[in-house]
């Protein structure tokens, strides 16, 4: 029982009421540089794949909500893209998505790997986050399983002196290691009490927010974004057209028939997407497929084509068509 009191001398104490804390339920957001680990957070915590993840940065568009369900709370984790200098229209966007993001959640944790040295963007992020007075701010050191114990000791001195420069006390700072799952219950454990009392903000059992056909899209473009030239992982974009079960299949043996069209922003770039003979587009086909099928728990019959949308990331008209 949560909030029990210890009664060591159980025949002196007086008899008492037992008590539970309250229930909480609220927001959640983590923030960092691009590719700072905060996807693979989402998901180790969630349990089940609710975000895409890459080892390109800028992988995040959507702010996704991962559901983590325990007895005395509801976390609702926001992930939202990696704050950074934009170059583009999309990149103006997905910053204004990051700000309004912060300005609604209760509690706020800032990803840093513990790999890299605290960078000019780290400090960026820290000193935007400084301006938010009353939200709880958690410094979370990732990837923990990439480092030696000093360099991890260095880091942790590190992001703690940054908020002293900056005037601020983090609630929390702690280590963890989302592909080894180390600590990320423990980092639950201290999100949960800063949360507001509230009831559950989602039935038992719901494990995201997003539409089905936007996380589906997401899981195409991740299989996609594997093994692109660099140039690549930014005009790339997924557009699921439909979603339709396939009316001449027996109830015992259902199929799902998935239309999407991946989006590319230059001619030239269609032959890396679809590779020689098609093989390349033939294995994003075959690798986002089982995802899906994992994810919707059917079938799925996935009809993919790769088509050009001009420069999209700059200009608004296109940005809107393929939900930015």
């Amino acid at each position: 029982m949560v909030g029990m009191s210890a009664r060591p001398n159980q025949e002196s104490a007086a008899p008492q009421a037992e008590t539970t804390s309250p229930h909480r339920a609220g927001f959640a957001c983590f923030v960092g540089r691009p590719n700072a680990g905060k996807s693979t957070l989402t998901n180790a915590l969630v349990g089940q794949k609710v975000a895409i993840t890459s080892n390109r940065p800028q992988t995040t568009r959507h702010t996704v909500r991962g559901i983590v369900h325990r007895d005395d709370a509801q976390l609702i984790l926001v992930d939202t893209p990696g704050l950074h200098k934009p170059r583009t229209l999309l990149g103006e966007r997905l910053n204004d998505v990051v700000r309004t993001t912060w300005a609604e959640v209760d509690v706020i944790g800032f990803c840093l790997p513990a790999d890299q040295k605290l960078g000019p963007g780290d400090k960026y992020i820290v000193k935007e986050l400084a301006g938010i007075k009353k939200t709880p701010k958690i410094a979370i050191i990732t990837k923990t399983d990439l480092v030696e114990s000093k360099a991890l000791a260095e880091q942790l001195l590190a992001v703690s002196a940054l908020s002293d420069e900056l005037g601020f006390e983090w609630a929390e700072i702690i280590p963890v290691s989302a592909v080894k799952d180390q600590q990320v219950s423990l980092l639950a454990d201290l999100i949960a009490p800063l949360l507001p009392e509230s009831p559950p903000l989602y039935p038992e059992g719901d494990l995201t927010d997003e539409p089905e056909m936007v996380m589906v899209a997401e899981l195409i473009r991740e299989a996609a974004l594997e093994g692109v030239r660099d140039e690549l992982p930014h005009s790339i974009a997924v557009v699921v057209e439909e979603m339709l079960p396939r009316t001449d299949r027996p109830a015992d043996k259902p199929l799902l028939d998935i239309h999407a069209n991946v989006y590319i922003e230059r001619p030239s770039q269609k032959g890396i997407i679809i590779g020689p003979k098609g093989k390349r587009l033939k294995e994003v086909g075959t690798k986002s497929r089982k995802h899906i099928e994992a994810l919707l728990g059917t079938p799925v019959f996935l009809d993919l084509h790769v088509k050009v949308a001009k420069d999209w990331q700059r200009d608004p008209k296109q940005l809107r068509k393929l939900g930015f």
